[in-house]
């Protein structure tokens, strides 16, 4: 009774697991195919240079935590954005 049971553990699992599994968003640029996710990384980061820009511009970069932590989070917070708005 307990194989059963772990073996129908197992299969519940990896049919779960590959449900995920299907074609990945890619996006068409010059003939070449590139994952969303980088594109939606690359926009981040340009973005995350227009929000420093703007902090510097109104001298509020002092304001706000360790810069080392704040940036990289606000990258990550336009990247997660741009591919839940366009891509999820």
């Amino acid at each position: 009774m307990k194989t059963s049971a772990r073996s129908r553990i197992c299969i519940l699992s990896t049919v779960l697991l590959m449900a995920g599994c299907n074609r990945a968003p890619s996006i068409d640029i010059l003939g070449s195919f590139f994952p969303a996710w980088m594109i939606c990384l690359t926009v981040g980061v340009i973005l995350a240079f227009v929000v420093r820009s703007f902090l510097l511009r109104s001298r509020l970069e002092t304001e706000v935590g360790p810069l080392a932590l704040f940036y990289p989070c606000v990258v990550i917070l336009f990247a997660s954005l741009l591919w839940l708005i366009f891509f999820h």
